[in-house]
This record gives structure tokens, C-alpha cells and sequence, in this order.
């Protein structure tokens, strides 16, 4: 998977040819409204993507079983986007947990 899906999953931008990338230097950010947003709204609203991705993936599988749709190719798209998705949340998922444990054996 390239960086570019990726961050189109968590909901970043990333920068096009000749742009910079900028990086958020405080816990919270401004997003695309111009409301503040936190890493925990960033992280719900990937997850509530992943979730949305396996709705439209099990309707399209329910829809191509009961005969509704004749197009296996684009549901067979569509559960791939969605595992994808949802393999690429757990290795986020794995990376917070790690650098939480990381942090709690820290010695202060």
C-alpha cells in the first residue's frame, strides 16, 4: 500500500509536486473547516471509515449472493479496499500500543 492511500485512510493531506509538507507542532490541529481536531478525532474518524469501507463491501456481498448484482469484479474491489483498510487500522492500531508500552517503561 503507498503512503498516499494511507494517509487518504487517516484523512491527511499530503503535499502535491512543489508544495511542502507541513508537519502539526501541537496536540491539536486546525483541519479543512477550521475546526480544531485532536489525534483521537483523527483516529475516530479513520475508524469510522474502515467502518463504512466493510458496510459498502458486505452490502455489495449480500447484494451479489442474493442476485442483485451481477458484477463480481467491483465487489470483489470493494472487500480488497476494505481488508486493506482494515489491515492497515491494526498496524496503526499495533504502532499506538507499542509507543504507549514504550512510554510506560519509561522511568521518570
Amino acid at each position: 500500500m503507498t503512503s498516499i492511500a494511507q494517509n487518504s485512510l487517516l484523512g491527511l493531506n499530503t503535499p502535491s509536486i512543489g508544495q511542502s509538507a507541513t508537519l502539526p507542532t501541537a496536540p491539536t490541529s486546525v483541519d479543512q473547516d477550521g475546526e480544531q481536531s485532536s489525534f483521537s478525532s483523527a483516529l475516530q474518524n479513520a475508524v469510522g471509515n474502515v467502518e463504512q469501507m466493510h458496510a459498502s463491501a458486505q452490502q455489495q456481498v449480500t447484494q451479489l449472493a442474493t442476485g442483485d448484482r451481477q458484477d463480481i469484479h467491483s465487489v470483489m474491489i470493494e472487500v480488497e479496499k476494505a481488508d486493506v483498510a482494515f489491515q492497515l487500522m491494526m498496524q496503526v492500531r499495533n504502532k499506538i500500543v507499542n509507543a504507549y508500552q514504550e512510554v510506560a517503561k519509561m522511568q521518570f
